[in-house]
């Protein structure tokens, strides 16, 4: 029989209720179409990310429907009853593990054994906690199961230090305890490095080295005058090309003449740049007299130690002679080519040979093995420290996966990192954000206002970004670059700064206000703008008149613009026409509002109101109806299958206004009040309007009779005309 499942309606959608260990049974034979997510980060969230790591079984950082299904599958096998996943407690009881079947009895056997080598045998429960100390203690051992070896691992100094050199040589591996170690394949590496270095360095015969060991150093000697050496036998044959060349080839007149003023030395660049010789048509490069005495020690160094030992005294060096020595040196030149590309040679031919020819190898391979040998006790561990974790964890995973019950019900869901405070404000909607870019991209289709905040934690140097949600108050005082403080749910304390806003309506209430404000500000900006051109224009005539007045001393004054009577006059009467027409619009107005009965006049006023405010609330109610939490969470890489609403009376309790605790006492008397009367003012103004209403109204005519002048239209004895005397 099909499981009969219990929904709660929140966000404007049915989520599935899981408040029982049936219901966590039968979870996988629910359609996903109802899931409020089928996917979510391993980072970002509020619960420990080695248990994520854990449900995420391809670890590539994102849980999927499949592998939340495959973890709550393997749990609920290694326990007695589901009931046992809904208590929610921090410990598991070894009572509620299932040791009839093989995954339970061998998870019990190593509950056991950790248990016991923490000293607590007898405890009827494990917690995270205990499995933690275990897994450091045994990581921390001499073998832990890794297959990985550290030098320290070896007790024998001579074994411990050939460890060391060859971790010298190849790239290490990390092993659990946080050490650099070997394991099979850096070892097998090593000594296959070692057998080509040695194989290399024994193909070096007499042909090799025709100079021993010196024929490196006799490769690097020729190697640096050879491109000379090519240079002037390249000019000689130039030279004896055309003998017109030689003068132009070498480049001793005009060098010469700008090194005559110099103080000349050997190290010279512009000596050094010569030719070797004086350039001769088809003639050998001398190597005693008549060289450039910059390059005179190399080329008395290359005869002494390159060139006799190669072919034979020689006083000139030929174009035959140089191809001579290069033959001599080209065995050389690609055997070093042929070098193993290792770091093994730093170890030198002797040590490498020990190495191998000794029993390291076979040592360091038999202690990887005994690691290794204990793989199934540290998979023990591991099994354990899974069960122990998901049973803690698994239930509120899925209740901000499969549904977003902690969001509605607590607002402590997953994806929930803290409070900020900011404009006598708490908000409690933040999302820690893990691409600015892309998340504001995204989360602008949420309908919710929104601030990014960077946040800056002084005590550890860390920082953050979040996104903040503002679903209740107004935005007046919301402007980036703004301060508040953030405290996340460890209750820590961050720096917060406003750094973009992603403007929606936020409630009906600003709404209603808001195109008031807006003429308010129009009518501050437009004051301001005018008060500021005209001081402009002040200070500039205030400039201009001290200016003419100081250039017309001693000269005749230029006669000022004739006053245009017309043109003043012309704009006078536009003025006054556009006055005088919404003055009759104005007295219009206020002559139909009057006509009205009194207890009319509220529904004239609230019904003129609504007609200003009307348009911008029904907007507003519109994107409220409409926010939404899904594009928020998917910028951070959610996949949200629901459309999870926050409405208006929802969006009030993420976001918490500033008032007075209950109880307490408020003077209203400020002693820094500004002066002027301002609330006089107001009042008196409001009784001025209120008497005038009812003077035109008549009423305080028949208060009053004769005392005050009639109002307009006024039928009222004292102005009516006399009647006419009867005919005599």
């Amino acid at each position: 029989m099909s499981h009969a499942w219990a929904f709660f309606r929140a966000g404007g959608v049915d989520q599935v209720q899981l408040d029982s260990g049936a219901a966590l049974a039968a979870l996988p034979t629910l359609d996903q179409k109802l899931w409020a997510a089928l996917a979510c980060p391993t980072v970002g969230l509020e619960m420990e990310e080695a248990t994520l790591k854990l449900v995420d079984g391809d670890g590539d950082s994102r849980i999927r429907a499949p592998e939340l299904l495959a973890a709550l599958k393997w749990t609920l096998g290694c326990l007695k009853s589901p009931e046992s996943l809904l208590q929610g407690a921090d410990a598991l009881p070894l009572a509620d593990i299932d040791d009839s079947k093989s995954e339970g009895h061998k998870i019990m056997a190593s509950i056991r054994q950790i248990l016991f080598s923490l000293g607590k045998a007898h405890e009827k429960s494990i917690s995270p906690e205990d499995v933690k100390d275990a897994l450091v203690a045994f990581n921390q051992s001499r073998f832990n199961g890794d297959g990985v070896i550290p030098a320290d691992t070896a007790e024998d100094p001579l074994l411990r230090a050939a460890a060391e050199e060859i971790l010298s040589c190849v790239p290490g591996v990390l092993d659990r305890g946080g050490k650099i170690g070997l394991d099979v394949a850096s070892i097998e590496q090593f000594f296959a490095d070692a057998a080509a270095f040695c194989a290399w360095e024994k193909a070096a015969d007499a042909a090799v080295l025709p100079l021993g060991d010196q024929t490196g150093a006799a490769l690097t000697l020729w190697s640096s005058v050879l491109p000379k050496i090519e240079d002037w036998l390249t000019r000689a044959r130039l030279a004896a090309y055309d003998s017109r060349a030689i003068g132009a080839l070498d480049l001793a007149e005009a060098s010469f003449a700008a090194l005559g003023g110099r103080l000349l030395s050997t190290t010279m660049e512009e000596l050094s740049a010569l030719p070797l010789a004086k350039v001769v048509a088809g003639g050998r490069l001398p190597l005693g007299e008549g060289v450039n005495p910059a390059w005179a020690t190399a080329l008395e160094q290359l005869r002494s130690q390159v060139i006799e030992p190669l072919i034979g005294a020689r006083t000139e060096l030929s174009r035959q002679d140089v191809d001579m020595v290069q033959a001599c040196l080209a065995p050389y030149q690609a055997w070093k080519a042929a070098e193993p590309v290792t770091k093994v040679g730093s170890l030198g031919t002797p040590r490498l040979e020990a190495l191998i020819s000794g029993p390291v190898k076979s040592q360091l391979l038999e202690l990887v093995a005994k690691d290794a040998a204990l793989a199934p006790e540290a998979a023990a561990i591991a099994t354990v420290e899974k069960l122990v974790r998901l049973h803690r964890d698994l239930v509120p995973l899925l209740r901000n996966f499969v549904s977003f019950e902690e969001f509605y019900r607590s607002q402590q869901s997953s994806f929930q990192c803290g409070t900020l405070y900011l404009d006598q404000r708490s908000f409690n909607l933040c999302i820690p954000v893990l691409n600015a870019g892309r998340h504001a991209a995204m989360a602008g289709g949420s309908q919710m206002y929104l601030l990014y905040c960077d946040l800056h934690h002084k005590a550890t140097g860390e920082t953050m970004a979040v996104a903040v949600a503002v679903t209740d108050g107004d935005s007046d005082n919301l402007s980036v670059g703004r301060n508040g403080i953030f405290y996340d749910r460890k209750g820590r304390d961050w720096d917060a700064t406003v750094t973009r806003i992603v403007d929606q309506p936020i409630s009906i209430r600003q709404a209603f206000w808001s195109p008031y404000k807006k003429v308010v500000r129009f009518v501050e900006e437009q004051i301001s703008k005018f008060a500021s051109s005209r001081e402009a224009a002040s200070t500039a005539s205030a400039t201009g008149a001290v200016g003419s007045g100081l250039e017309s001393v001693g000269a005749e004054k230029k006669a000022a613009p004739a006053f245009d009577v017309a043109k003043f006059a012309g704009i006078f009467a536009a003025i006054g026409l556009a006055v005088g027409a919404l003055g009759s619009v104005v007295l219009g107005l206020f002559s139909a509002v009057i006509a009205l009965p009194v207890w009319q006049l509220p529904f004239v006023f609230a019904g003129l109101m609504l007609l200003i405010s009307g348009p911008s609330m029904l907007l507003a109610a519109m994107k409220l109806r409409l926010r939404n939490l899904g594009p928020v969470l998917d910028a951070n890489g959610w996949a949200v299958n629901a459309r999870a609403r926050i409405n208006i009376p929802f969006g009030r309790t993420l976001t918490q206004i500033g008032k007075l605790p209950p109880g307490s006492r408020q003077s209203v008397t400020d002693p820094y009040a500004e002066e002027g009367g301002g609330g006089l003012w107001m009042v008196l103004f409001c009784i001025v309007v209120g008497l005038g209403v009812l003077w035109y109204a008549g009423t305080l005519e028949n208060w009053l009779p004769g005392v005050l002048p009639p109002p307009p239209g006024s039928t009222h004895p004292a102005t009516a005309p006399a009647e006419a005397p009867p005919p005599s």
